[in-house]
């Protein structure tokens, strides 16, 4: 008898029978859904049969926000009630929404009680009012999932620093699709924000969030579908020197946040007459690099500056190892028709020998080439003009490079070989610029990375002609230049500036290209 009763008590589905695909129901709650004049601590809500919460502080949306986040149980262990112990204290007259998204799921099948909402007023009646619209992505064509949308009540208080100190009077969440939807709106006006956070607290953190606005405010009731999407983008910081480090004897790093182009780094210790030093950038990374020939000193004087900014800085160095010279030859193997060879090097190189480098094709024949050095990278392109189905042989003998530090490297060989004309693919675009607006034209390709591979650049109807193209995925897209300084600009919340507007291509839009394919197409601008 006592392992019949305990086999009853099993909450799982018994073996055999037609699968559970039903989704569990909302039987009542304890006080009930709509109450008015809430004033309880604890809400319980009953289901038919044993539920789990999934993901629930992914899923769970409580709006208007709550200082203190209530207490919510049972987690991890099914069962039909779920308590919510409310710690903070409710503002008066307002109404109150639950949203648990996809979290309530049945035990036994994980079947989903889609968008459940508990919803109550500490005021004498339900606000009822909605609105609803879509995000988009102001550079990504892959829209972000799992975005917070922010309703601010216009009223004496209100100013555009509020997203930056204060939890908004309403929230939403577009989950796991575009689009978003507010419920138990009260009757006014009010400022619309849409925040893919890094941490979910509803306050905009510019250095980690992406942010999207509506330029005009809504009126509800008026407003209760939003047609203009509401596009998200990444503010780019203001400049701001973080600190300095030693790497390595001879090499420091200066590390930022902002933009990068105009800073500048100089030495104001008193120096050998010798003394040779080097700064580029490091490629993805908000730091610079910093090579200098060392010389006996415990620490070097810096100013670091950009158009606007000053600061001075010292940098201790203890660092006794310096690093060897490293040499790197890319591509291996294939070198494609739009690949350039280059030297890559852990060091500034500062000095070339030619005639210790030589290029030479299948029959031994000497090719002619030159070298280029690169201005943010430390790398040296080999150019030269290349032959379809043509095999190469790069050597560079000892002491062809030297860096900085007067190192010099070994023996380098490397053999790679081009393909035939046949195995490229191209592709033919028209584009009927209807509005003489100035474009940025962009091969990227078709992975996640979404690589450039080319842009070029009208300001009226054109033909643009991308060749010898790989057999792989592409997309094109359209950037409109509307200050025309040849690149893409962000937007910026507190000007109400919005981003440059881009344009994916429907048809070339992650396309498969094949070899000896050649493809037209034509892209409307407006």
């Amino acid at each position: 008898m006592v392992l019949f009763v305990a086999n009853c008590a099993r909450t799982g589905r018994p073996e055999g029978g037609p699968k559970d695909e039903d989704a569990p129901l909302f039987v009542n709650s304890i006080p009930p859904y709509n109450t008015v004049k809430f004033d309880k601590k604890v809400v319980k809500l009953n289901f038919n049969e044993f539920i789990t919460l999934k993901e629930l502080n992914k899923q769970l949306v409580i709006s208007p926000p709550m200082k203190n986040p209530p207490l919510i149980s049972p987690q991890g262990a099914p069962s039909k009630e779920i308590k919510i112990q409310i710690l903070d204290t409710l503002q008066e007259n307002t109404t109150y929404i639950f949203n648990f998204g996809n979290a309530v799921q049945d035990n036994n099948e994980s079947n989903v009680l889609e968008n459940f909402k508990y919803v109550f007023s500490t005021g004498t009646y339900i606000d009822s009012l909605v609105t609803a619209g879509s995000i988009n992505d102001a550079i990504l064509k892959e829209i972000p999932r799992n975005v917070n949308v922010l309703l601010y009540r216009i009223d004496s208080s209100y100013k555009d620093s509020i997203i930056y100190k204060k939890k908004p009077n309403y929230v939403t969440n577009t989950l796991d699709t575009t689009n978003f939807k507010f419920t138990n709106v009260r009757e006014g006006k009010y400022f619309v924000v849409a925040l893919k956070e890094e941490v979910s607290d509803y306050i905009f953190n510019p250095k980690l969030d992406k942010i999207g606005f509506l330029a005009d405010t809504i009126q509800l009731p008026k407003d209760s579908i939003l047609v203009k999407p509401i596009t998200l983008f990444k503010e780019i910081q203001p400049y701001k020197f973080v600190r300095a480090r030693e790497i390595s004897k001879g090499k420091l790093q200066f590390a930022f946040e902002g933009k990068q182009t105009d800073m500048k780094i100089h030495v104001t210790s008193k120096v050998p007459e010798n003394f040779k030093s080097v700064f580029k950038f490091e490629k993805n990374k908000d730091s610079l690099n910093y090579w200098f020939t060392p010389f006996e000193t415990d620490s070097l004087n810096f100013i670091v500056t950009n158009a606007i900014f000053s600061d001075t800085l010292t940098v201790k160095l203890r660092k006794e190892k310096m690093d060897s010279l490293s040499i790197d030859i890319s591509p291996k193997n294939t070198l494609n028709f739009r690949d350039t060879i280059y030297v890559n090097s852990n060091h500034p190189i500062l000095q070339i020998d030619s005639s210790k480098i030589s290029l030479v094709d299948k029959d031994t024949l000497a090719v002619n080439f030159s070298t280029l050095f690169s201005e943010k990278e430390n790398k040296i392109a080999v150019i030269f003009d290349k032959k379809p189905s043509e095999k190469y042989t790069l050597t560079a003998l000892p002491a062809a490079f030297q860096d900085i530090y007067a190192f010099k490297n070994d023996t380098i060989s490397v053999k790679f070989g081009t393909r035939k004309i046949e195995d490229y693919g191209k592709i033919t675009l028209n584009v009927n610029n209807l509005n003489n607006e100035n474009l940025i034209v962009e091969l990227l390709s078709g992975n996640k990375q979404d690589m450039l591979i080319e842009q070029q650049f009208l300001n009226t109807s054109d033909k643009i002609v991308f060749d010898l193209l790989e057999p792989k995925k592409y997309t094109i897209r359209v950037i409109v230049d509307k200050n025309k300084n040849n690149q893409w600009d962000t937007g910026d919340f507190l000007k109400k500036q919005f981003p440059e507007r881009i344009i994916y291509h429907n048809q070339l839009s992650n396309f498969e290209l094949r070899a000896n394919f050649f493809l037209e197409e034509t892209f409307d601008v407006d």
